[in-house]
């Protein structure tokens, strides 16, 4: 059923301006009077309006919950807390990460309604991708990013109290999760009505799919750690479409998918976009070999947000450690220090192994699921569309049911090279 709030509309560009026009601080953004500004409606995404709005002085963006899928329609309900939870989200990331998120002007409850700051001139990190744009700066500003929204938001640096808090403050969250659950870790494994996929090339991979009895099992482990394992904090959606950014800045956005959960899932979501834009280069170049140089790019920036991460997590560790988990008073002296020592490293290598998982997961259902990405759905030509996804599947599959041979990110990103060069075709 669609949920209904007194109050609640959804905004057009008509009635938008009036409302704004209420609001003492954006209206000092924008400048001039309502009849000076200029409103567009530009959501491109599965589930909310957006709309840019502009005046004399400046800009605002601004998002609205609806109360279903905007994907699919009305059949697919949703509840409009979902801007609740990003706009609780969004706080705590700007707190810890800084200008890393859009700075938020104004937030309604009641309309499910989230005023942020226009980043401008920013883009979609994946129409840069696909567009062959490189950015020096993002492999720092990720991995700053990823570190420092799930250290500090885990039991490692969160008494039980305050991360038993956070938890519960999230744990709402669950029809936003139930999409997840579904799309990600049971749809592209099961016959369902709205999985999609590039047909008939891709028919018999479909197919395989829905019969591999291994690949069911790694993936429903997956699941259950994605049900139960309350690690941290997460944005719950970390893809390039979920970036906006300059080759000089970088924003995260759209964190509505937040809970508390494995942080293997955020990382793994930022590996499987860069594996999945590096396959998909082959159906954008205009010649074979054209886009050799920015392939290499995509799979070493991949590598270095890794090495980056790793090293600012541990860093953070170190610096911190005021959680209740590996409490200090447990490793005094140099022996404790350095059995403490291999423990984060191992540590460490249980959150790598967790993300190979989950960034198989993510390419699997961006290629056989509802939701795809445009870096594949942009390639006109469908033969060379599917061989770009053969290849990532292929991948994609070893890395689930066989995490073990991938120890680094650099056992995935040659085996990336390795399937691209050996795989002619779909």
């Amino acid at each position: 059923m669609i949920e209904t709030r007194d109050g609640y509309a959804p905004q057009k560009p008509e009635t938008l301006g009036a409302y704004l026009s209420g609001i003492d601080a954006v209206r000092r953004i924008l400048g001039g009077t309502p009849g000076q500004w200029s409103i567009a409606e530009v959501g491109d995404g599965n589930l909310n309006l957006v709309f840019i709005v502009k005046g004399p002085s400046g800009g605002v963006a601004v998002k609205q919950a609806l109360p279903y899928v905007r994907l699919v329609g009305e059949s697919w309900p949703l509840p409009l807390s979902r801007a609740h939870y990003e706009h609780m989200a969004l706080t705590w990331q700007a707190r810890l990460t800084g200008a890393l998120t859009p700075a938020i002007r104004h937030y309604d409850e009641t309309l499910a309604l989230i005023v942020m700051e226009l980043l401008e001139p920013h883009i979609i990190m994946r129409r840069g991708m696909i567009a062959g744009v490189e950015y020096p700066k993002f492999s720092a500003d990720i991995s700053r990013f990823m570190a420092r929204t799930l250290y500090f938001t885990s039991d490692l640096a969160l008494t039980a109290d305050r991360k038993k808090a956070l938890i519960a403050a999230f744990a709402d969250n669950t029809a936003l999760c139930k999409i997840t659950e579904d799309l990600i870790f049971t749809d592209p494994y099961r016959v369902a009505e709205l999985n999609r996929w590039t047909s008939p090339q891709l028919d018999p991979y479909a197919a395989r799919w829905r019969g591999d009895g291994d690949l069911k099992v790694a993936v429903s482990r997956l699941k259950l750690k994605f049900l139960s394992s309350a690690e941290a904090l997460l944005h719950g959606d970390l893809h390039t479409g979920s970036i906006m950014l300059t080759p000089e800045d970088t924003r995260v956005i759209d964190p509505e998918f937040a809970f508390i959960g494995p942080m293997g899932f955020d990382v793994g979501a930022v590996v499987a976009n860069f594996l999945v834009n590096f396959f998909a280069q082959d159906g954008h170049e205009a010649q074979p070999g054209a886009r050799d140089s920015y392939r290499g790019w995509v799979l070493s920036t991949l590598e270095r947000i890794i090495a980056l991460f790793r090293e600012a997590f541990l860093q953070l560790w170190r610096d911190n450690p005021t959680g209740d988990a590996y409490p200090v008073s447990l490793f005094q002296g140099p022996d404790g220090e350095a059995r403490l020592a291999v423990e984060r490293q191992a540590y460490m290598d249980r959150l790598w192994t967790d993300t190979v998982g989950f960034a198989a997961a993510e390419i699997i259902r961006r290629i056989l699921g509802l939701a795809h990405n445009i870096d594949l759905e942009w390639i006109e030509d469908k033969d060379r569309r599917a061989t770009c996804e053969a290849r990532a599947l292929t991948l994609a599959r070893d890395m689930m049911v066989n995490a073990e041979r991938y120890p680094t990110i650099q056992s995935v990103t040659d085996a990336a090279r390795r399937i691209r060069q050996d795989m002619a075709r779909y």
